[in-house]
């Protein structure tokens, strides 16, 4: 696999881009892909071997398996970010983890993936009735991305949770050859 092909697996969908502003159709549009995500991965993972959960997207990635279960981690981290930004006035800067050592949990390494569809999904639920409900000065609010070192808004941490669902459901198709 040459270079350009390394690229274009790690970033499937290309990389992450906000915009500075989002129109409430716009919003309305990244609501709904986070209401309809957990749906989809199941759909693409349900029933699938040990042997498919096994299979990665390219050399050194992660499994799908690690994949279904990051993706519910991480999902449940956006809506926990979301919570804190408009709930607590004092919370300015975004709480990160180590996805890396994450992924490498025994939970992450051999959970049943049905144990994070689940989380997916209620989280998820959550998340966009939250999300929805958001006024203007709420979207607005802003806070601090560390490991990006740019300031989000939350209408723009919506758009960044939708990537990240859509970037890795391409993973887990690449994983299993699916178009």
């Amino acid at each position: 696999m040459n270079a350009a092909e390394i690229v274009d697996r790690k970033f499937p969908i290309g990389p992450l881009t906000f915009q500075e502003s989002y129109t409430p159709e716009e919003l309305a549009c990244n609501i709904e892909i986070l209401e309809t995500a957990p749906a989809r991965y199941r759909q693409l993972v349900e029933n699938r071997s040990a042997e498919e959960l096994a299979r990665t997207y390219r050399e050194g990635s992660w499994t799908v398996q690690q994949l279904v279960h990051h993706v519910a981690d991480m999902q449940m981290m956006h809506y926990f970010r979301m919570k804190k930004a408009i709930a607590e006035p004092d919370y300015d800067t975004l709480t990160m983890v180590n996805m890396g050592t994450w992924a490498t949990t025994p939970d992450a390494l051999t959970a049943p993936i049905e144990d994070s569809l689940l989380m997916f999904e209620g989280i998820h639920r959550r998340y966009a009735y939250l999300a929805r409900s958001l006024d203007e000065t709420q979207l607005a609010r802003k806070c601090y991305h560390p490991v990006r070192q740019i300031w989000i808004s939350q209408a723009q941490a919506v758009a960044m949770s939708v990537w990240h669902v859509q970037h890795h459901l391409a993973h887990i198709n690449l994983a299993l050859g699916v178009s």
